[in-house]
């Protein structure tokens, strides 16, 4: 019989202004290491805020990654993604960006002259995912969706799945990770119940973007994390108010985990090879 995933901690983001932006960093902290949470690395909560009319938008101009993917997921807002592969979209409120590094690229991620123009309301997630040693050097991808190219899982009628990778149920998501990641943000009403089973040896990420839940007996709001154990299977999580989570699930990589910067691989070695391949122009070639 499957029994309940235990809670490790609960903790909450900590607040920063990035330069202008209200930025809430879930992990990695000071109490959450960036192996806690294996092969989930790294989230940054931008916003809710709202910017005015003519304003400089997000401040993520041209820098590189290796050795990981990044997934952004727009709350509310828009995000235009450029790359050095030549590549370039508009994604916007709802929809997500999903960018496998693998063994180098450069790109950007910056609000739209639109949104500069008129400004309004911001909010995004961004997500960084680690590869294991054997996709780290993956030829780089790009996959951008809108809200209505992410299927929309009706559980009842006071939850809904929104499925970016992996699966739920029979339900397969537009994106497949390389590394078996699956990923969905759930929007639950008041009141709503949910019961999710995840394989004891997987990792949880768990994390609510808005809203109040009680989960496993333990309550978690705005901003809260919660790292599970890894023993038991199944997830219960009451609404205690309008609520958006962010849940994705893993198998650790039980690698060594070397980052420095926007780079992340296996060995200081390694680290010193992506530093020389970006400098040497293996990234790709950024065109304004």
């Amino acid at each position: 019989m499957n029994t309940n995933k235990t809670i490790n901690a609960i903790y909450r983001a900590g607040y920063s202004d990035y330069e202008g932006l209200d930025t809430y960093r879930a992990f990695p902290t000071r109490n959450v290491p960036i192996e806690a949470l294996d092969p989930f690395l790294f989230l940054n909560h931008h916003g809710h805020q709202v910017y005015k009319p003519n304003n400089a938008g997000l401040p993520f101009g041209p820098h590189p990654h290796k050795g990981f993917e990044t997934v952004t997921f727009i709350v509310e807002g828009d995000l235009i993604h450029k790359d050095s592969t030549g590549f370039t979209s508009n994604i916007k409120a709802g929809g997500i960006q999903w960018m496998t590094a693998g063994r180098g690229i450069i790109h950007s991620e910056q609000s739209s002259d639109e949104f500069k123009a008129s400004g309004g309301a911001l909010e995004i997630l961004q997500l960084w995912v680690n590869l294991p040693a054997k996709h780290k050097n993956a030829p780089p991808k790009y996959i951008g969706l809108q809200k209505d190219e992410v299927p929309a899982i009706k559980l009842n009628n006071d939850a809904v799945v929104h499925l970016a990778s992996g699966s739920w149920g029979e339900v397969q998501a537009p994106i497949q990770s390389i590394a078996d990641v699956h990923l969905s943000t759930i929007e639950l009403k008041e009141g709503a119940q949910v019961d999710v089973t995840i394989p004891a040896e997987r990792s949880v990420l768990f994390y609510v973007i808005k809203g109040a839940v009680t989960v496993n007996g333990e309550t978690a709001e705005t901003h809260d994390l919660v790292e599970f154990n890894k023993e038991g299977e199944n997830i219960q999580i009451q609404a205690a108010a309008d609520t958006l989570l962010l849940l994705g699930h893993a198998q650790p990589n039980h690698e060594p985990i070397v980052a420095h910067g926007p780079f992340v691989m296996n060995t200081q070695e390694e680290i010193r090879q992506a530093f020389v391949a970006y400098q040497q122009g293996q990234f790709g070639t950024w065109q304004d």
